[in-house]
């Protein structure tokens, strides 16, 4: 986790749509961090700074540096809010950190070897089920991402949930729910072509 990521914020006692209209028209964000021993504040955030970070894909899942007047909480990005037709934020939800204490936050998976993996080889296609996977740790075990090496895998083959290699300290908290949910993450299938060449060869 070498990259650091600080939010710089104001509180602001203003709440409701209607606040928020305004607080988007003077270019910022209105955002809210919850969680922890703290009560929930109401925080505002310069829009185009938050862009700056947004591009980032580890700042999805890392523990960001939330200055709030000075003073600085530990946080992970919950939620965000987009408009649906403009590039803009509408809102952010940040939750308080505790080191003492796991926390669950979604990070995504990096697929590596797919073009050189045994069934691309073979004329296989990837088809992945999942980009991100919700991990439980403690903060200090947080991933930035989990590699999902393809180089093995072939036509016909399907990685779980339970196949993922997981940091030491980091689990998966959906497979303690019953073998019913260790969902499928990526396979590699025959190409629509070739089954429907082996259909017609075959009749």
């Amino acid at each position: 986790m070498a990259n650091v990521f600080e939010f710089v914020a104001e509180a602001r006692s203003t709440t409701g749509s209607s606040a928020a209209k305004v607080v988007r028209r003077q270019g910022k964000v209105p955002a809210v961090i919850y969680g922890g021993s703290g009560a929930p504040e109401m925080l505002v955030l310069d829009h185009n700074e938050v862009q700056k970070h947004l591009v980032h894909e580890a700042v999805y899942s890392h523990v960001l540096d939330i200055k709030v007047d000075g003073k600085t909480e530990k946080a992970v990005l919950k939620h965000i809010q987009r408009h649906p037709a403009k590039p803009q934020i509408l809102h952010l939800d940040f939750m308080r950190v505790d080191a003492s204490h796991k926390l669950k936050v979604h990070v995504p998976l990096h697929f590596i070897n797919e073009a050189v993996s045994v069934g691309v080889k073979k004329g296989g296609v990837v088809n992945h089920s999942m980009v991100d996977v919700e991990v439980l740790c403690m903060p200090s075990a947080l991933p930035e991402f989990i590699e999902v090496d393809m180089a093995n895998v072939e036509v016909g083959s399907t990685l779980h949930l339970s196949d993922l290699v997981l940091p030491a300290g980091v689990e998966i908290p959906e497979l303690h729910l019953g073998v019913e949910h260790d969902h499928p993450v990526v396979q590699i299938t025959k190409p629509r072509a070739s089954d429907e060449s082996s259909e017609a060869a075959a009749g």
